[in-house]
């Protein structure tokens, strides 16, 4: 019996317009899908999202955004191997952690002392004085009417320095010691008190001061009316007033220098020279003494002696008193004048 044929059945196949239908809804829908994603995923970010800083190496603490508004997690990937120019502030930066070291701190600043300023300023009311010796010998630098350096004196090694202060209406003299047995109270070869010691023996080098003496000034000088056996100068400071002096002990062009002393004048221990004897110590005489018809400033002349040995002095130290009536080198400071006393050449 003959079956009668099956009839073949095919597939029903979408028509072309239906299929592009199909085709435009799927690429809506992915569309779509990219667009909404979140600005912070892998894919790209949004139109008006803002570029994080570069991250730094091994760090995830938030970064603040260029302009300084708010921060955005930092990411942590490697920082690039070229550091983009940012034009963020140095202050909003934030540091990176790990095991970086520290920047040094930059040194402080340095604050110069005021010119002239050798010393601290002494409390009010007292004055700062400065003993240097520049000599190749101990010193033992004497200062009157102060207890803390008399009667001995304050040793002074060659090179050392000290400061004291005195009164704002303190007078007297100083001068310097020298070879000295044991400590300064023993005897001393210059220098030695007398019986006061309102001065010292003769010969030696003299400081003078009055404070407040006039109008508010100070008078002040380096005498040799005594002799000498140190070189000595002075130098002021604390003032509005011209220093006569240089630093290096230079008076109008001349500068301090030993006493090239005569034979006749010379000061000896044993056969050294130990400092230079004033014209009345070494020869006597109404004359070279000014006593007698040569007393007094007007007859006590030393252009008139028969030497004028006042000039042994004044070559070495042209500032300072060479008789008892060279008046010229009485110098005066301004105010609560500071002194620094040498002993020692140029």
């Amino acid at each position: 019996m003959r079956h009668a044929p099956t009839r073949k059945r095919h597939r029903v196949r979408p028509s072309r317009g239906r299929y592009a239908v199909l085709v435009a809804a799927v690429i809506a829908v992915a569309t779509i899908s990219w667009l909404v994603q979140p600005s912070g995923s892998t894919g790209h970010p949004a139109a008006d999202a803002r570029p994080s800083a570069p991250a730094t190496a091994t760090t995830g603490t938030a970064a603040p955004s260029p302009d300084g508004s708010a921060t955005r997690p930092a990411p942590t990937t490697s920082a690039p191997t070229t550091r983009p120019p940012t034009t963020r502030p140095a202050a909003t930066r934030t540091p990176a952690k790990g095991p970086h070291k520290k920047p040094t701190p930059a040194a402080p600043a340095t604050t110069r002392p005021p010119a002239g300023a050798a010393v601290p300023p002494a409390p009010a009311g007292r004055r700062t004085i400065t003993l240097v010796n520049r000599t190749s010998q101990t010193v033992w630098a004497v200062v009157t009417n102060t207890s803390a350096a008399y009667p001995g004196g304050r040793r002074l090694q060659p090179g050392q320095s000290t400061s004291l202060t005195v009164a704002d209406n303190w007078g007297g003299r100083i001068w310097g010691r020298t070879g000295c047995a044991g400590d300064a109270g023993g005897h001393c070869l210059t220098g030695d008190c007398t019986t006061t010691c309102g001065g010292p023996t003769t010969p030696t080098t003299l400081g003078e001061f009055t404070f407040n003496a006039f109008d508010g000034m100070d008078f002040y000088d380096v005498s040799m009316v005594d002799g000498s056996n140190l070189p000595m100068w002075i130098n002021i400071a604390h003032t509005t007033t011209a220093d006569p002096l240089t630093s290096a002990g230079c008076y109008r062009g001349t500068c301090t220098s030993p006493v090239n002393c005569p034979s006749a004048m010379q000061a000896k221990n044993g056969g050294s020279v130990i400092g230079c004897m004033p014209p009345c110590a070494a020869f006597g005489g109404d004359t070279y003494c000014c006593r007698g018809s040569w007393a007094g400033r007007e007859n006590c002349v030393p252009s008139k002696w028969p030497v004028d040995y006042t000039q042994v002095f004044k070559r070495a130290e042209p500032y300072a008193y060479s008789y008892a009536f060279d008046d010229s080198a009485t110098m005066s400071c301004k105010g609560a004048c500071y002194y620094r006393i040498t002993f020692g050449t140029t």
